[in-house]
């Protein structure tokens, strides 16, 4: 077990997934979209471009399984959103 004093995104108000993360952004609730660099393209893709047609900051994550961790989750997210305040 890694043990860090970085909890990263565990501490902010985050939408972790696809349907959670397009929605928040959509709705005009996302400050900020993590992406994983290894997710599948046909999604990623159209996060993308609605993020940058909203405005909203993208950061790229190397690996689903590393955006999964940094949101507190055991399994491998594609995107998660973090929420403004």
């Amino acid at each position: 077990m890694i043990v860090t004093d970085d909890r990263g995104l565990q501490d902010a108000q985050v939408k972790i997934g696809t349907k959670q993360t397009v929605k928040a952004v959509e709705l005009g609730q996302a400050a900020e979209v993590y992406v994983a660099e290894d997710g599948d393209q046909r999604l990623t893709s159209r996060i993308v471009m609605l993020c940058n047609k909203q405005g909203v900051k993208i950061t790229y994550v190397d690996t689903m399984l590393n955006l999964g961790k940094a949101c507190g989750i055991e399994v491998g997210a594609a995107m998660a959103a973090v929420l403004k305040q």
